[in-house]
């Protein structure tokens, strides 16, 4: 799973996808501070099974805080986008090519309305046209690639009897599309058996393709300041209100040792004496963002476009079902995100291929009971994986 961190420049996208992996990134105040893009993990948080089993666990390709397990997800800050991007404004080829892959798209919005549809500094303007033009780039970057192959796919399906679906999926298939994607936007736009599309139409197709393989969730960055955008704007779309640069200085003063801090909660402890600078911008965090918003933000926007968005649950796959560790004694070691809907036979080949060839059935650690190669995965699940591997 990959998500994209976009937005014009200058709107915090950088200190989101800092605060949310604490990578060493360039921030500053001036556009197209992000030439070449980001990458780095993020955290999605959920309660860990540790607390109901009352077990202490010993995480591997994870982490736990304060009974809750942080798993990780792959996130890309890529350059800032402006209006004309599909065409090569700005950044926009390279900015669009390094989102190919991308599962779904976090929209950092200046809710704030202090900078143009540039990045460049202004007062009172509309964040509304942000969410509009970022979602009409992406669009017609989408269009043009269909576009470009309609008439490649239709000779196949004239002189090789191809099936038009496969053959769109497979010349989409660099940009994440799979086949379940055309087939389910030409049903809903109801273009389902025709390959004769009108220019109107195939920009509907793409609209209609792009949200289904590229869903894109508003991060209202600059909530601090943006209060009133928000207000309007939650009428009109969902919202995320969040504070990147909040969210940022808690963790770093908690990697620091200044205060104990679990990401996405609406309080933190202080653990020492504080320098006054220090206490006012953390008495600034506590009654206008925290008080009044209930945490920044920002893990409640990844945990929405993994969870919600993208339908992923999280399993924890163990060895011994009455101890809950691996084969090194590891206590609940593994966190897994996988689609809702994952079978236990589609786990134990995702653990490791021999496991699913060798699969013989799979055991529910909550229940102690046996399961079959058919059974739906649920959120939480501690399972056993029965294998001949």
């Amino acid at each position: 799973m990959e998500i994209g961190v976009v937005g014009k420049p200058n709107v915090g996208k950088s200190t989101f996808f800092k605060a949310v992996t604490l990578a060493e990134v360039e921030i500053a105040n001036f556009p197209f501070t992000t030439i070449k893009a980001n990458v780095g993990m993020g955290y999605v948080k959920t309660p860990c099974p540790c607390r109901e089993f009352n077990v202490t666990c010993n995480p591997n390709n994870s982490f736990c805080k304060n009974g809750y397990r942080f798993t990780p997800v792959k996130l890309i800050d890529v350059a800032g986008l402006v209006p004309g991007a599909h065409e090569g404004k700005g950044l926009g080829n390279q900015f669009l090519d390094e989102l190919r892959q991308a599962d779904a798209l976090i929209h950092v919005l200046d809710i704030s309305g202090r900078t143009n549809e540039r990045g460049e500094v202004t007062e009172n303007y509309d964040p509304e046209r942000d969410v509009k033009f970022l979602e009409d780039e992406i669009n017609l970057w989408f269009e043009e690639i269909i576009n470009r192959n309609l008439d490649k796919i239709k000779s196949k399906i004239k002189y090789e009897s191809k099936d038009f679906v496969r053959e769109l999926g497979m010349q989409l298939s660099g940009l994440g599309i799979k086949e379940f994607h055309v087939e389910e936007a030409l049903k809903i736009t109801g273009f389902k058996g025709r390959i004769e599309l009108s220019q109107d139409e195939l920009r509907i197709f793409a609209k209609t393709l792009r949200e289904i393989s590229k869903p894109i969730v508003l991060a209202a960055n600059k909530i601090d300041v943006g209060g009133e955008n928000y207000e309007r704007l939650k009428k009109k779309f969902e919202l995320i209100p969040c504070c990147a640069e909040a969210e940022l200085a808690l963790r770093q003063a908690e990697r620091k040792g200044i205060v104990e801090y679990t990401p996405g909660e609406s309080s933190f402890l202080i653990k020492e004496k504080l320098e006054e600078k220090q206490r006012i911008a953390l008495e600034f965090i506590k009654q206008k963002i925290l008080e009044r918003y209930g945490s920044t933000g920002i893990q409640q926007v990844l945990n929405k476009v993994v969870f919600e968005v993208l339908g992923y649950i999280i399993v924890y796959p163990v060895e011994n079902e009455h101890k809950l560790t691996d084969s090194k004694g590891r206590v609940l070691p593994d966190s897994y995100l996988v689609p809702s809907g994952t079978t236990a036979l589609e786990l134990a080949y995702k653990i490791h291929t021999q496991i699913g060839e060798g699969f013989i059935g799979a055991i529910d650690c909550r229940t102690q009971k046996k399961v079959g190669k058919e059974y739906v995965l649920k959120h939480g699940d501690v399972i056993k994986i029965l294998s001949r591997a």
